[in-house]
């Protein structure tokens, strides 16, 4: 009887799994290279903001949450990302998933994050970038069109990363 048991479990473990796979995400379809992204509003140091205010500038949007450890691992990276090149006109914007909103503030405490982060416990922006991997990252340009989308974590002050975002800021116009 156990010989015969197992297939059929085994079989539909299987089914489960597949049709997981297939099923539609609770997610919208991302944007695509060179579409505009799609704007959403949030609050900064106490001010009311929408995406399209950073227009005129490259920005580089990054969903992520302290829980998650490759999100934890390139942080510093972007860190330092940030302190390169936001001279220049790059704008690194966190959106963190975290429910939890004291182990968020401790986390960018802890980690001397200064670039600018929001917290979206209710994913309503990343479920309208269809973002549901993280951390997951939007190069946007400008013009507030979509350059690239980067999922899994990125040494982002990586020599290759940095010549790509310079070249951007170089070739967009202010």
């Amino acid at each position: 009887m156990k010989d015969r048991v197992t297939p059929v479990v085994l079989g539909l473990v299987a089914f489960a799994l597949l049709a997981a796979l297939w099923a539609p995400g609770p997610h919208l379809d991302s944007p695509q290279p060179s579409q505009e992204v799609p704007n959403f509003d949030f609050e900064l140091a106490g001010r009311s903001m929408e995406l399209t205010d950073l227009r005129g500038q490259v920005v580089l949007l990054n969903f992520w949450a302290s829980w998650c450890p490759p999100c934890v691992a390139e942080m510093p990276s972007l860190e330092r990302l940030h302190q390169r090149l936001h001279p220049r006109g790059l704008v690194v914007l966190g959106v963190s998933v975290d429910a939890d909103a004291a182990a968020y503030d401790e986390f960018l405490r802890a980690n001397k994050i200064t670039f600018p982060n929001v917290r979206d416990p209710e994913r309503r922006i990343s479920t309208l970038y269809g973002t549901f991997m993280y951390p997951e990252t939007y190069i946007i340009d400008r013009q507030g069109r979509l350059v690239r989308k980067i999922i899994g974590p990125l040494e982002w002050d990586d020599p290759q990363v940095i010549e790509f975002l310079t070249r951007l800021l170089e070739s967009s116009p202010s």
